[in-house]
């Protein structure tokens, strides 16, 4: 699945590195890591984009190569604390049904996932 896919749209971007992670704002929100051409390898949710931003970049299985690639894009959406469960919920979802898995990154599936 591609990023552009996702409803709602992600609404900003940002390179998936260290020297970038100051440019994500530090607010809740739904968020995807993704290649350089927009393919899905993560989606999450997290009360600060910032912080987990750098706590993916930390992680080797966040910054290690996948059959579909490496993560290179950061992409968010800020969410009101009420509704970040149902996006990341409608996210996982549509990428279930689109690929018929999680994507590559995703151990688990979200606890609301249906």
């Amino acid at each position: 699945m591609i990023v552009g896919e996702l409803v709602p749209a992600t609404s900003q971007r940002e390179a998936f590195r260290r020297d970038r992670q100051k440019f994500v704002p530090d607010r809740p929100g739904c968020y995807v890591l993704t290649t350089f051409s927009g393919v899905v390898l993560y989606i999450g949710l997290t009360v600060s984009l910032q912080k987990r931003m750098g706590q993916h970049l930390d992680s080797p299985e966040k910054t290690k190569e996948s059959a579909n690639g490496r993560a290179v894009l950061f992409h968010w959406l800020e969410v009101a604390p009420s509704q970040i469960n149902k996006v990341e919920r409608t996210w996982m979802n549509s990428h279930g049904l689109k690929e018929g898995a999680r994507p590559a990154f995703n151990k688990m599936d979200s606890p609301t996932y249906t």
